[in-house]
């Protein structure tokens, strides 16, 4: 709290850039991770990603070193977007006292967290499309083949105008709302957890990474499903009106995938999802946090 909630918008974004520059790299893998085997058995289809540190070296050999950057202006603009938004949401609900009632920590993050997803949605449309992006012999997804970030916002406006950058947001609202819920509720409460048992002192650097690695491991849990989804909602090809070719919405890309390649479809990809969300999250946090007190 103290800080007023313009501040927090430019503390926030800034916060979520930092961070993104270190944790990009496994969002590209992640990325390539969730769209292998798209709608296929598990079994039935070629694996140029085999787990995480296999995946890096895929990427490293079919792009090299620079395609661990993939997409990284995308991704920054939408951290600053959805990152500026989201915390300037949750410290207006702070200061009106919202998260001092049951269940507002939880609530306001959710919230905060759906009006950042919608605001930075083309951002992320964008970053899918750029990072699933490669060599034919390792592709994985629709191939959307834009030459750059600029390229591919005038791409896509030309195509489907201005509805079309705001293309898979409904799963891109319910993912950041359940993960922002999940990572602003628990980063708190974790940190008030062992500051109260003196485990560290409280408004230390140690307390505030404690609270940031329990968010990253519940938001991971909790938010992977919805991020398989919003990444098969952005990726997938579409006709000249707009209309996805593989999914129709929401629901019927979570079944789909449930019905064709198992409940652990959804789960594609989870441990480059916490291996990014737990850097993200702690070092996200973590600037917030020193940023608010400096």
């Amino acid at each position: 709290g103290g800080v007023p909630p313009a501040t927090d918008l430019v503390l926030g974004a800034a916060a979520g850039c930092l961070a993104c520059v270190l944790t990009n790299p496994l969002e590209v893998v992640k990325t390539r991770l969730q769209l292998q085997g798209e709608l296929q058995p598990p079994g039935t289809y070629p694996r140029p990603y085999r787990g995480v540190l296999r995946a890096v070296g895929a990427v490293c050999r079919a792009d090299g070193l620079r395609g661990l950057q993939k997409g990284l202006a995308a991704s920054l603009l939408y951290q600053g977007l959805m990152n500026g938004v989201r915390f300037y949401c949750y410290s207006h609900a702070e200061d009106a006292g919202w998260t001092g009632y049951p269940g507002g920590t939880v609530a306001a993050g959710a919230v905060a967290g759906a009006v950042g997803a919608f605001v930075g949605s083309p951002a992320y449309l964008v970053k899918t499309h750029l990072q699933a992006q490669t060599l034919s012999a390792v592709a994985v997804g629709h191939q959307h083949n834009h030459e750059s970030i600029s390229g591919a916002f005038e791409s896509i406006y030309k195509q489907h105008g201005v509805a079309g950058l705001w293309r898979g947001v409904t799963g891109a609202v319910p993912r950041v709302a359940v993960g922002s819920a999940a990572q602003l509720a628990t980063f708190t409460s974790a940190k008030d957890w062992v500051c109260e048992r003196q485990w560290f002192r409280e408004g230390s650097w140690a307390a505030v990474l404690a609270g940031g690695m329990v968010s990253g491991v519940a938001v991971a849990v909790t938010m992977t499903p919805f991020d398989v989804v919003s990444t098969r909602l952005y990726n997938q090809p579409v006709d000249a009106d707009g209309t996805g070719k593989l999914y129709r919405g929401f629901l019927d890309c979570i079944l789909q995938i449930s019905s064709k390649e198992g409940l652990l479809g959804l789960y594609k990809g989870i441990g480059a999802v916490y291996l990014r969300l737990g850097p993200h999250t702690v070092l996200s946090l973590f600037f917030w946090d020193e940023l608010r007190k400096m």
